[in-house]
């Protein structure tokens, strides 16, 4: 949750810097993004490449639970495909976009503003911080309503990291294991599915 909060703070502070320009324009013209974005996608591969226990949990899953992240990946899309009814000013491309980045702020808002321009990148970033904050704060809810593995598809790619704690908290200790494989899935699959949706 503190996580969470920091990150919409400095969302926060961006626009304001943005809107006083207190940050000089040609810095935003650059490439800085770009390089930003490879750093981050080093960094993502080194934390799971790190990871001595990751072929091992994974091993240990029980094989109907591995459609999880399929059943996450297809209702997440089904949904943006169909909220771009409302919004006929927006493509269901340009939705289902958006909803790719499965609670990936970082890494599907860089993407989309590559892509799209920084309207829907900003879009982005607030829809899947605003995915990653409803599931920290309604996991005890979608637990008692839904079953222990709503909040997993919930959390969308965030359950291998910052969702997982709350997760094995009110879903259980067996069902960690569960979440690191939906995030890891989840996780892997937002920079193809993302730039896939802006190419359309």
């Amino acid at each position: 949750m503190k996580g969470s909060l920091i990150i919409v703070a400095f969302f926060a502070l961006g626009c304001v810097c943005g809107v006083f320009h207190l940050i000089p324009f040609g810095i935003t013209q650059t490439n800085i993004s770009y390089y930003a974005l490879c750093a981050l996608m080093f960094s993502v591969g080194l934390s799971i490449g790190n990871d001595p226990q990751t072929l091992k949990n994974f091993r240990s899953l029980n094989p109907r639970l591995i459609f999880l992240p399929v059943m996450t990946i297809l209702g997440t899309l089904s949904a943006a495909a169909a909220i771009s009814l409302l919004f006929p000013h927006r493509s269901a491309a340009d939705c289902m976009a958006v909803g790719a980045g499965f609670g990936y702020y970082s890494l599907s808002s860089i993407f989309i503003t590559e892509y799209k321009g920084p309207e829907l990148g900003t879009i982005a970033l607030l829809s899947n911080i605003m995915r990653e904050i409803i599931t920290l704060l309604c996991a005890p809810l979608l637990v008692r309503w839904f079953g222990n593995l709503a909040p997993i598809s919930a959390g969308g790619a965030t359950t291998m990291d910052t969702t997982l704690p709350i997760i094995t908290r009110y879903a259980g200790q067996k069902f960690v294991v569960v979440s690191i494989f939906h995030g890891f899935v989840v996780d892997f699959s937002v920079p193809f599915l993302v730039t896939f949706f802006c190419s359309l």
